[in-house]
């Protein structure tokens, strides 16, 4: 494909493949990054179905033939990739007519410092400016670089903000309502608000959710320095709270256990059209596991625990496109940092009945087969709450 060798031969950080010909086509959308792989620079390449995300690494000297193959293979019509200096977007039209422009990026002070160790990445919130927030949790200078010891917490952070700028799409709102339950003393929320508001130019309006009565009161001074006129914080219970207006968006970060089914059951109840969910202590179902014909995945402590919390996850996220929400399991941070890295992103779609009705029927394999009894399900289903 023309043009393509010319971008990437520009040294390019990061690059996005979008806008498939067909709605239809498996593959959604690919992410190319440049990082720094076993001591060597390479590019990985995340493609994304509707519910899943795969990941693959390509040598540098192989990503320009590996970006054709995808956008031929994919029907692709948009590539937009970034170096150090310049951006460039590719088009294709209808006809297969290519088209490149590329702009030079205004010279900033760059967020992160040396090269090498995935130090060149390109992430979302590296704009060169200070992020009070960021800067406050130790993360940030003043001057808008990134402390080395806080790289870590400040890719996660990025990764964070991305899944929340993909669950808002290309058209984003003007306004945007956000519901956040239960983050404690995280500073995501801060940084949410700073991105929403600052970079994408949405008016936010957020409410912050906690039991500890201090916790508000501190967080509530914060967004007072900050200047966060839009940003508020209550206390009070996931199960039973009523929003002063309708929640575009519902973000429950570590819930507990079936804290985190209240919260899910709230947005759905809510008609929140996006939900950003990471599950934390999975404990309901490793109480209630029986089978008779799967006993391999009780006879050991270790392995009962991690199969009944990816099995409450798998129940939640049927049981949330069955109430019509698109959903993705993401991964959330890099396994070797924490176990507990599973995200759960779900957009409200038009959703067909005939689907909806067929992962309510895979959903209730899953509990039928092992004797689960969730709370979700009991919620959502059992109650028969009229929600749709």
């Amino acid at each position: 494909m023309e043009y393509i060798g010319a971008v990437f031969g520009g040294g390019i950080t990061r690059a996005v493949i979008s806008n498939p010909a067909k709605k239809s086509a498996e593959i959604k959308k690919a992410v190319i990054t440049l990082k720094s792989i076993g001591g060597a620079e390479k590019y990985q390449i995340e493609t994304f179905t509707e519910k899943q995300a795969f990941h693959k690494n390509v040598e540098k000297a192989d990503i320009a033939a590996e970006a054709e193959r995808i956008m031929a293979e994919g029907g692709f019509r948009q590539l937009d990739a970034w170096n150090e200096s310049a951006y460039y977007l590719l088009k294709v039209s209808k006809k297969g007519k290519t088209s490149l422009t590329k702009k030079r990026l205004a010279d900033k002070k760059k967020p992160v410092g040396a090269k090498g160790n995935n130090r060149q990445k390109k992430y979302i919130l590296g704009g060169g400016g200070e992020i009070p927030p960021l800067v406050d949790l130790g993360v940030m200078t003043k001057d808008g670089h990134v402390v080395s010891a806080m790289y870590d917490k400040y890719r996660q952070i990025n990764r964070f903000v991305e899944i929340i700028d993909d669950a808002l799409g290309g058209d984003p709102p003007k306004e945007l309502n956000v519901i956040d339950f239960g983050c404690g003393k995280s500073y995501l929320t801060f940084v949410v608000y700073y991105y929403l508001t600052e970079v994408k130019g949405i008016k936010a309006n957020i409410t912050w959710l906690d039991l500890k009565a201090d916790v508000i009161k501190k967080c509530g001074a914060l967004a007072e320095k900050y200047g966060y006129e839009n940003l508020s914080f209550e206390v009070g219970d996931i199960n039973g709270y009523k929003p002063k207006a309708k929640p575009d968006m519902v973000i429950a970060l570590h819930a507990c256990d079936t804290a985190t089914d209240y919260a899910l059951y709230n947005a759905v109840s809510w008609g929140a059209e996006r939900i950003i969910s990471v599950p934390c202590c999975q404990h309901e179902l490793n109480g209630q596991i029986k089978t008779d014909e799967l006993l391999a995945l009780t006879d050991y402590g270790l392995i009962k625990e991690r199969f009944s919390a990816l099995a409450t996850d798998a129940i939640r996220g049927k049981l949330l496109e069955y109430m019509g929400y698109k959903v993705q399991m993401l991964e959330f941070v890099d396994f070797s940092h924490s176990p507990k890295n599973l995200l759960i992103r779900a957009v409200k779609r038009n959703t067909p009945k005939q689907k909806r009705e067929e992962s309510l029927k895979r959903a209730e394999a899953l509990i039928k087969e092992f004797n689960f009894n969730p709370t979700l399900y009991r919620l959502l289903v059992k109650q028969a709450v009229d929600i749709l």
